[in-house]
């Protein structure tokens, strides 16, 4: 029980990096930054996206649980991230022959800096909702930690983890911009700049190494299934 939960805690790192690291996760949270009301707003915003990301991640947890008990692996788990590896490297592929074609963000992104507070946190929900890539890859972190056999009180703990990295590239700005204000509009606008110029190259990237790194764990352990039943 102990190893499989470091095993699932290492492996929802990378699944969260995909989340933590879109210009999608960031560049929205940095727009809120600049309302008119510019903390209050954040921090709805903020809350908004974690409620989403937790949402989404545990009702995929409970998925797995309908299929299978969450002490103990189902033998299609190997498959299932054989599936979502070779997902994600599909798409990494595909993000990086169409780069040229995604090389600024869409404009009505732009329009986050009017929002209220209370649109703001409805906003942060619904971006992440109607985002195919967050929800795929909620999809993932759910049942990857529901089929791995750790027991639901540390599969729910394991959702949390999974939530805190995922949500923190939105948190750390917004956290920082409350404690800190105006100073930090400068670095903001710089890196919102340069992630709108490299989004589809930087997502490309994500996607291939995390689906590549998923995959060895799918392929491994099919072979670990085999070698314990030969």
């Amino acid at each position: 029980m102990a190893e499989s939960w470091g095993t699932v805690l290492t492996e929802l790192i990378p699944l969260a990096f995909v989340i933590t690291l879109s210009p999608l996760s960031i560049i929205p949270a940095v727009m809120v930054l600049q309302t008119p009301r510019p903390r209050p707003a954040a921090l709805m915003y903020l809350l908004g996206w974690v409620i989403a990301l937790a949402a989404l991640t545990a009702i995929f947890v409970a998925v797995s649980g309908v299929i299978g008990p969450l002490n103990k692996p189902p033998p299609w788990a190997s498959w299932l991230r054989i599936a979502v590896g070779a997902a994600l490297i599909v798409f990494g592929v595909f993000r990086w022959l169409t780069r040229s074609r995604a090389a600024h963000m869409p404009g009505w992104i732009r329009q986050l800096s009017n929002l209220t507070p209370q649109r703001a946190g409805v906003m942060g929900v619904a971006l992440a909702v109607v985002n195919p890539k967050v929800l795929f890859i909620c999809a993932a972190a759910g049942l990857a930690i529901g089929t791995e056999g750790i027991g639901s009180t540390r599969a729910w703990l394991a959702v949390a983890y999974f939530v805190a990295i995922a949500a923190s590239s939105v948190a750390l700005p917004v956290l920082a911009y409350a404690m800190s204000g105006n100073r930090l509009d400068g670095a903001l606008s710089r890196l919102r700049d340069w992630m709108e110029r490299h989004n589809a190259a930087l997502m490309a990237a994500i996607f291939l190494v995390i689906g590549l790194l998923v995959l060895y764990k799918g392929i491994h352990g099919l072979e670990f299934t085999g070698s314990r039943h030969a």
